[in-house]
């Protein structure tokens, strides 16, 4: 494990978390990076990315709920979840795209 993954919990719907990914071994400014989430119920799916020089993308699913940004003082990668529902309920893993480099994943779960 490369990448430390950090700040899920247990939040009702409607509500709101922010997840942090980081390293201590890897300078992450310098990759694309993605969060990915996974439930016993679906695949891997990839919900945001962000390019080296900050431009983000989102899957349909997540559009105009979260935002992925990057600090690169702080070589960290976060991804702010609002109006969460319960179908976010995952465990998300941030990936540096392309590579074996994961996060351990950090699981939210959204429920009443």
């Amino acid at each position: 494990v490369t990448l430390e993954d950090s700040g899920g919990g247990l939040v009702q719907p409607g509500g709101s978390l922010e997840l942090s990914c980081t390293s201590s071994k890897i300078t992450l400014k310098y990759y694309k990076m993605a969060w990915f989430r996974q439930s016993p119920r679906n695949s891997r799916e990839m919900v945001a990315t962000i390019t080296a020089d900050g431009r983000p993308d989102y899957a349909d699913s997540v559009e105009g709920r979260f935002t992925i940004a990057r600090d690169n003082v702080q070589n960290t990668v976060s991804l702010k979840m609002d109006n969460l529902r319960p179908d976010d309920t995952a465990t998300y893993s941030c990936n540096i795209l392309t590579t074996n480099n994961w996060g351990q994943g950090t699981q939210v779960t959204v429920s009443s």
